[in-house]
């Protein structure tokens, strides 16, 4: 007997709710954020050959569909609280929904967000996910970490390295050949990315933008920068990289950490005298955070376009973009 569309979503999807106010079984869930707290919401899809192979296994899936949102809203300095799942699948496949939840749900429960509701349909492979999270109110106003509030003399970090789910890619495309340990490292980045959630929080009130890095340390950048009306330094020799990366050819380098997708690091900006407590923030959260350049004045010449130096202030020329759907 085939799986039907609710045996589907009591076997694999419904689970008792704990701080929402109502999940899964009616028209609509409930979410009732504690007073002096703003509701933070955030979109993203994932569809099969656009951002991620047929030959992910799903558990691994399961986890990055949700870590790619829940590194939205850390990108806010929000708390997650409940997320939503549309789901179309070719076919109601046990084994798949099986390894798919798993690795859905035991992130989900880690990162104390539930599942309160969404929608299953027949069709080509695609997840969409809608996720909800808190941050407080602050007397100034919102306490969220926004694109918009970077100033010059401020500096810029990221946190992590960079670049390792691009290196992936390349080895998937046959560009690049790694031994097996170094493919299996680098292949957990692409598939396993690990939202900053904590750091996130930790921010709040020390910095002055942030966002996530998931289109290319680049493209995202260039997104704060034109919110806020500034230019940037980016000291290319100060990027963060794994070890593998820096086995690779410096072209290679650059390419994947200044234009590769995927990372799901936080890109921050901050007022030079928060350092100390950046430091710490990264420290608490466990995640390195690395001060990669500084906020300048905005250029007219260059625009939303970083400038890109070396260690010893040379101009570095980089041509390639970042990711863009309707332009890659």
């Amino acid at each position: 007997m085939s799986l039907g569309e609710f045996d589907l979503i009591a076997r694999y999807f419904d689970r008792p709710v704990r701080r929402s106010a109502l999940g899964i079984g009616d028209d609509c869930a409930l979410l009732t954020p504690q007073p002096g707290m703003q509701l933070a919401v955030s979109c993203d899809m994932l569809v099969e050959g656009r951002h991620f192979l047929s030959t992910v296994d799903p558990e691994r899936l399961g986890h990055k569909a949700l870590a790619v949102n829940l590194s939205d809203l850390a990108a806010c300095g929000a708390e997650p609280l409940a997320f939503t799942l549309a789901l179309a699948l070719p076919q109601a496949d046990e084994a798949f929904l099986a390894a798919f939840s798993r690795g859905l749900l035991t992130l989900a429960d880690a990162s104390g967000c539930e599942l309160i509701g969404g929608d299953t349909t027949r069709g080509p492979l695609n997840i969409c996910i809608s996720v909800f999270g808190q941050v407080p109110l602050r007397a100034t106003g919102t306490g969220a970490l926004l694109r918009s509030g970077a100033r010059p003399g401020d500096d810029l970090y990221v946190s992590g390295t960079l670049g390792d789910a691009r290196l992936a890619l390349e080895v998937f495309r046959g560009t690049v050949w790694l031994d097996g340990s170094s493919f299996d490292a680098v292949r957990k980045a692409m598939e396993l990315p690990q939202p900053r959630i904590s750091l996130g929080m930790g921010l709040r009130g020390l910095v002055s933008s942030a966002i996530d890095v998931s289109d290319g340390l680049l493209g995202d950048l260039a997104h704060v920068l034109q919110r806020s009306g500034v230019g940037a330094v980016v000291e290319v020799d100060s990027l963060p990289l794994s070890e593998v990366m820096r086995s690779q050819p410096l072209s290679l380098q650059r390419l994947c950490a200044l234009s590769g997708g995927d990372d799901y690091e936080l890109l921050f900006t901050a007022p030079a005298e928060h350092a100390a407590g950046v430091a710490a923030a990264g420290a608490a959260a466990g995640v390195a955070v690395t001060r990669i350049g500084r906020i300048t004045e905005r250029s007219d010449a260059g625009g939303a376009r970083p400038r890109l130096v070396d260690a010893q202030g040379r101009p570095v020329d980089h041509l390639e973009r970042s990711f863009d759907h309707f332009r890659t």
